[in-house]
């Protein structure tokens, strides 16, 4: 079943969206080489606990971090550590999660480390692009493929590809809820689309095929099959009769 929040629940929604908003603007601001991606994490948690909420995905599963800190070839679900420290030329997705009052926020960026390849810089380019198409395809009235033709056909045109395996979903009192959102899709196909729905919209692009590996012996870190690079972007977004809402705005 679907959750459908009422605009009250959508306003409590905004809180932790606030809050995710603004943790991973300052992490990202920290961004830089040198830096190790356990030193974002801890910035970031305290962030989060300072603006008297809790990360979203300390503990969630056993992941041991409070960011996912995914770089280069890894898609998504990094885990922050001291042993990994940011270089010259590096991309660095950072997703943050917070939850207040029982309600979560949940986006993500891909930062450059220092001055990096046209390619990388290209591809961080579409990956956002490609989630702005996705947003304004989530209107009510319209379908679930709508959002992920969208996605699909701004990065396909640049040359990318799009990851399948991993996908956008609904949130609200959970941070995973129904439907799952893929990044892909034909237009007027899917779910009927309603005022009050949620989603976690986030495509994840990449410089090459779009198969994954792993996880591996982690459990969590997600791997590009040809070891190209990866890119992901993310809002949580409130479907409204007024169009898209951004919930993760500061």
């Amino acid at each position: 079943m679907i959750p459908i929040k009422t605009p009250e629940k959508i306003e409590a929604m905004r809180t932790a969206g606030r809050i995710s908003a603004k943790v991973l603007r300052k992490t990202g601001e920290l961004v830089r080489p040198g830096i190790s991606t356990l030193e974002l994490d801890r910035f970031a948690e305290n962030l989060i606990r300072l603006e008297g909420a809790r990360p979203a995905f300390k503990g969630y599963g056993g992941f041991t971090g409070s960011i996912c800190a995914s770089i280069n070839n890894q898609i998504v679900h990094g885990i922050p550590s001291a042993e990994v420290i940011l270089q010259e030329g590096d991309i660095i997705s950072i997703d943050t999660g917070a939850i207040f009052d029982g309600w979560y926020g949940d986006n993500a960026a891909t930062y450059a480390v220092g001055e990096i390849a046209p390619e990388a810089a290209r591809l961080l380019e579409v990956t956002e692009q490609s989630m702005w198409a996705g947003i304004d395809a989530a209107q009510v009235g319209g379908h679930l493929g709508d959002i992920g033709h969208a996605i699909q056909g701004i990065a396909e045109a640049a040359g990318f590809s799009v990851v399948r395996e991993y996908v956008g979903h609904g949130i609200g009192k959970a941070m995973h809820e129904d439907p799952v959102v893929p990044n892909f899709g034909r237009k007027k196909t899917g779910l009927k689309l309603k005022a009050g729905m949620v989603f976690a919209i986030e495509p994840m692009i990449n410089v090459g095929g779009y198969r994954t590996r792993g996880p591996y012996l982690d459990g969590w870190i997600v791997y590009t099959a040809d070891d190209s690079l990866s890119a992901h972007f993310e809002h949580t977004v409130a479907l409204t009769v007024d169009g898209p809402e951004i919930l993760t705005a500061e």
